[in-house]
């Protein structure tokens, strides 16, 4: 086991990739925060994660990662259970679309509150808690293949985790020099629940029947099918780990090839 101890804080953990990795840790012998908006859904998280048989190794933390305050009690939460803070994977992210001439300034600003402002200030405030325990540490920010090009129908979020993966650039060059690697993950296209969601929106937008842009999409992955969350938590395993303790600044794409077709 490659995490043995270890405390990984996995926002936006309750579901979909997010509970992928935080399963795969557990099996890696870390100790597992399940940190979410969504309350109902930690607890039905927690309970997953617990019947795994370490319940002692599971906590669950309501975060808004539009709050500093509710940041700052995360961490103190999960330091009093732990002692502190080692891995931490922020991937907690929303999602919308349309046409560039009817984007909203609302969704503009929800957007990058979230997935790119919610995202530093919750990497900031944890590497403070690693730089001042001083055993150095991993973080892990969650991209997309959104962020390595523009799409038309989905500017602004492919804006907002273009701005993840330069902020992954930066703080891992600056954070370094305290032993906390900074490393990314860019996902293609998921098969998680959300994508009823997106697929509903293409069809609006582009006049299909529900269920076509998503066998579209996944038909197109060189691959040969969209990705899974558990596709993901192998790259999550080692970016969490000593394997990539010579790893700084990067973001690996985990995308069946998508991106570079």
């Amino acid at each position: 086991m490659k995490l043995i101890d270890k405390t990984a804080v996995i926002t936006g953990g309750a579901r979909g990739i997010g509970l992928a990795i935080a399963q795969r840790y557990l099996s890696e012998g870390a100790n597992i925060v399940v940190a979410d908006i969504d309350r109902g859904a930690i607890d039905d998280a927690v309970a997953t994660l617990q019947r795994l048989g370490f319940a002692e190794k599971v906590m669950g933390v309501a975060l808004n990662v539009c709050d500093q305050t509710s940041i700052d009690a995360m961490i103190e939460a999960v330091t009093q259970r732990f002692g502190g803070i080692d891995i931490l994977v922020n991937n907690a992210a929303i999602f919308d679309m349309a046409p560039v001439l009817e984007v909203t300034e609302e969704s503009f600003d929800k957007q990058f509150a979230v997935n790119t402002k919610g995202m530093f200030f919750t990497l900031q405030a944890v590497a403070r808690s690693m730089v001042a325990r001083g055993q150095g540490g991993k973080i892990i920010n969650m991209a997309s293949q959104a962020g390595r090009r523009g799409e038309a129908l989905v500017s602004v979020y492919c804006a907002s985790k273009a701005a993840v993966i330069s902020l992954t650039q930066s703080s891992g060059l600056d954070l370094i020099k305290h032993g906390i690697n900074v490393n990314g993950i860019a996902p293609g296209v998921v098969d998680t629940p959300m994508w009823e969601e997106v697929d509903a929106m293409f069809a609006r937008y582009e006049n299909r029947p529900l269920g076509e842009k998503k066998r579209l999409v996944g038909e197109a992955v060189p691959f040969g099918r969209m990705g899974l969350p558990e596709d993901h938590t192998g790259a999550a395993v080692f970016l969490a780990s000593q394997d990539s303790d010579y790893v700084v600044a990067q973001t690996l794409n985990v995308d069946g090839g998508n991106w570079m077709s």
